[in-house]
């Protein structure tokens, strides 16, 4: 008896979508899936290795996609305020979800979305690629395996750039709110956001306990109304500290890297290219295997007991919460021109570094520090927040 494919539907397939249609070629071609639409306000063509396969609806307008193609599976890559409605919409269809990351941006919408999936009988994957990677997977190992010996602290590092061309790609760019609604496009919440969920990960598997405080200092070296430049460190319950120490105005390139720090020394994990060092290895090794968010969701559907899904909606609810805080914190400190260096052309790629941040994110990093605890002279006291939602300036 032959069985049909997984009917999927991508919504949001220009931008950052042509790499979900990258993903999903392959397994349309292999007959892993059939691809049966793609949504975008803008016209959506075929790019390199993501053809557009022939009887591949190509609309405007989600809602008509569901009512016309009926998928069993929607990968939804919309902007970070528009996925809940979006979400909810697929799973009223009947269709499980491969949800881009942030998921949603307030335990609000966490809580109302769990609901509808227990309500529809659906499933929810979120977007947080790099908690399938057998890198992590042995960090974990290590960490609680005592290979470690008692773990002391986690943290994660990342210095990236952005040119002022990258702040001017969406409406929602660089945006704290767009029409009313959270959009928290910041470097927290969006391009590494991965190197906190990763922390979280580690920590839910060394320690298992609440945050109960978060420290935040978030900055900016444009006229933007969200981070670029951020500390942040988030106490569990236990005592155990994760510190967050990441850029987008950075001088040299760390792709992102995950500390775990020990008794018995410092495993590194550099999760984009799941490159790991366990304390008594010289330099970063190569971990090979990834398992992919859709191939993964395609396989519990198959096998819901028996394969569980990487990034469930629960999972990422700790990240959520932390993005609450964002959302609720005082304004991003703008740098100072004097702490700074531009280059390139205003308003195209044009780049702003601020000086000395790598060694300040790594120092930061290693010494489970906020900027303001290094005497960084344009840091800021950070912002307080109980977990209880009590927030205080400095403490």
């Amino acid at each position: 008896m032959t069985t049909e494919p997984p009917r999927v539907a991508l919504i949001g397939a220009n931008g950052h979508g042509l790499w979900h249609r990258r993903q999903i070629a392959p397994l349309h071609d292999s007959g892993a899936l059939r691809l049966v639409g793609l949504v975008d306000v803008r016209p959506v063509g075929p790019a390199p290795d993501a053809p557009i396969p022939a009887g591949v609806e190509v609309l405007t307008d989600h809602r008509r996609l569901l009512a016309r193609t009926r998928p069993d599976v929607v990968v939804i890559c919309t902007p970070p305020y528009t996925h809940l409605p979006i979400a909810l919409d697929a799973l009223a269809a009947g269709a499980d979800l491969l949800l881009e990351k942030p998921p949603v941006l307030s335990l609000d919408e966490h809580r109302r979305l769990a609901a509808a999936l227990a309500r529809h009988g659906r499933v929810c994957q979120v977007g947080f690629q790099a908690l399938g990677s057998a890198a992590l997977a042995e960090l974990t190992a290590a960490a609680t395996d005592g290979r470690l010996g008692t773990v002391t602290g986690i943290s994660t590092v990342a210095s990236w750039q952005r040119d002022d061309a990258y702040y001017r790609r969406s409406p929602w760019a660089g945006r704290r709110t767009v029409d009313g609604r959270p959009s928290l496009d910041g470097a927290l919440a969006n391009p590494l956001a991965h190197a906190t969920m990763q922390c979280l990960a580690v920590a839910g598997a060394v320690d298992g306990s609440p945050p109960v405080l978060v420290e935040l200092e978030r900055y900016r070296v444009r006229p933007i109304e969200v981070d670029d430049t951020a500390s942040m460190r988030i106490t569990l319950e236990s005592g155990l500290a994760i510190v967050v120490a990441v850029t987008l105005a950075g001088e040299d390139f760390v792709p992102g890297e995950v500390l775990v720090h020990g008794t018995a020394g410092t495993a590194v994990l550099e999760y984009p290219t799941d490159r790991l060092r366990l304390p008594a290895e010289p330099t970063l090794r190569p971990v090979p295997g990834r398992v992919g968010l859709l191939e993964n969701l395609l396989a519990h559907r198959r096998d819901p007991v028996g394969v569980p899904l990487i990034a469930p909606l629960a999972r990422t609810e700790p990240f959520t919460g932390l993005l609450e805080v964002v959302q609720a914190a005082v304004e991003p400190q703008l740098v100072g021109a004097e702490h700074v260096v531009a280059t390139g052309v205003a308003g195209t790629d044009r780049v702003v570094t601020i000086k000395g941040i790598n060694a300040m994110v790594r120092r930061a990093a290693a010494e489970l520090s906020l900027f303001s605890e290094l005497d960084v002279a344009w840091a800021v006291r950070p912002q307080r927040t109980r977990l209880d939602r009590e927030v205080t300036a400095g403490g």
